[in-house]
C-alpha cells in the first residue's frame, strides 16, 4: 500500500497532467499552395497569436518546390492537409484523387482576364483578333471561354499564347493584349507599383460562377482526424483577429519571413482582406455544385459524385 506522501504526489502529478496545455502538442502537416503571402495571413496570425498551440496543435507549414504537388501528397497519405484551389478539387476528383474539402481561407475568385487601361481592350468584346496570355492551360482555357461566350466571341477569336508566369511583363511588353488568370489582389497592384493602370474583367461578371479560390483539403479516409477539427478552429479564429485587427496583423504578418515587408505584398494585404472567409468551416452547396456543372459544361470534368463525397462541413 502506498505512503501517504506517495499518493499525494500521484494526485498532485495526475491534477498537473490535466492542465490545459499540459498535454503534448499534436503535429499537423500543411502544404501550402505557394509561397507564403497574404493570402494565407489567417494561417500566420493562428500560428502566432498562439491559437495552434491553444486547440493542441503544433502546426508545420510547407511552402512547396512544385505547386501542384500539395493536393497530391495528401492524397497519397504523406501530409495531413493541403491548401488548393475549388477549380482544382473538382477536376482532382475527377481525376480520382481521394480529396476532400474540408474549410475555405479565401472565398471569392481572384483570377481576373487583364489588360492595359488606355489600350484597345475596353470591353472583352475588344479582345476579337487579339493574343491573350495565359499560365496553366485547362481551365484557364475555361474560363476564358466562358467570359468570351459572354461577349458573343468563341475561343477561336482569339490567339492564346503562353508566357509561363510573366503575366505582366508579356501585358507590359505588348506580347499580349490582356492575360487570364492575373490575380486582382497581386498584378493589378504590381501595375500599378510599374507605374501602369489595369483594367480587370472579373469571371464572376462575366458568366462564370463565382468559386471559392483558396481552400483547405484533406484526404477523404481521414476526416474524423480531431486534429482537422481543432485546425479548422484555430484558423476561424485566426480570422476574426485579422479582419478586428487588421493593421496589427499586417504587422505580424510582415515580420514573419524575410522579403514579406514590400509594397506589393502591403497592397495586397488590403485588396485581399475583404475576400477571408469569416466562417472557414461553412460550405455553400449550392456554389459547388454550380461551378461542377460548369466546369461538366466546359469539359473539364465528367459528372461529379456526390457533393458529400469531396466537400463536407465538419462539426468542431
Amino acid at each position: 500500500m502506498p505512503t501517504l506522501s506517495k499518493a499525494l504526489a500521484t494526485l498532485v502529478l495526475a491534477a498537473v497532467l490535466a492542465l490545459p496545455g499540459a498535454a503534448k502538442a499534436e503535429k499537423l502537416t500543411v502544404l501550402l499552395d505557394w509561397f507564403i503571402n497574404p493570402d494565407h495571413a489567417t494561417l500566420i496570425i493562428a500560428e502566432k497569436k498562439g491559437f495552434f498551440a491553444e486547440s493542441g496543435l503544433e502546426v508545420e507549414m510547407i511552402e512547396p518546390a512544385n505547386p501542384n504537388d500539395p493536393p497530391r501528397l495528401v492524397a497519397a497519405g504523406r501530409a495531413d492537409l493541403a491548401v488548393s484551389y475549388q477549380p482544382q478539387l473538382h477536376i482532382q476528383v475527377d481525376q480520382g484523387l481521394p480529396l476532400t474539402r474540408v474549410a475555405t481561407l479565401v472565398a471569392t475568385p481572384l483570377t481576373t482576364l487583364l489588360a492595359l487601361e488606355g489600350g484597345p481592350v475596353e470591353t472583352v468584346a475588344d479582345l476579337k483578333g487579339r493574343k491573350v496570355g495565359f499560365s496553366v492551360g485547362g481551365f484557364e482555357d475555361a474560363v476564358l471561354g466562358a467570359m468570351l461566350e459572354n461577349a458573343g466571341l468563341k475561343l477561336d477569336d482569339v490567339e492564346l499564347i503562353n508566357v509561363n508566369f510573366s503575366l505582366s511583363p508579356a501585358l507590359l511588353t505588348g506580347q499580349v493584349d490582356a492575360v487570364i488568370g492575373a490575380y486582382r489582389n497581386f498584378e493589378l497592384n504590381q501595375l500599378e507599383i510599374e507605374g501602369y493602370q489595369g483594367r480587370a474583367f472579373y469571371p464572376e461578371e462575366h458568366g462564370v460562377p463565382a468559386y471559392d479560390e483558396l481552400i483547405v483539403v484533406a484526404r477523404n479516409d481521414n476526416l474524423e482526424d480531431p486534429r482537422i477539427a481543432a485546425f479548422i478552429g484555430a484558423i476561424e479564429r485566426g480570422v476574426q483577429y485579422v479582419i478586428n485587427h487588421p493593421e496589427e496583423s499586417w504587422e505580424i504578418f510582415k515580420a514573419y519571413k524575410s522579403g514579406l515587408d514590400d509594397e506589393l505584398n502591403r497592397r495586397a494585404w488590403w485588396d485581399t482582406l475583404p475576400r477571408f472567409a469569416l466562417r472557414p468551416a461553412a460550405l455553400d452547396q449550392g456554389r459547388y455544385e454550380r461551378f461542377a456543372a460548369f466546369l461538366q459544361r466546359r469539359g473539364l470534368v465528367e459528372p461529379q459524385p456526390p457533393l458529400a463525397t469531396y466537400a463536407v462541413e465538419l462539426v468542431q
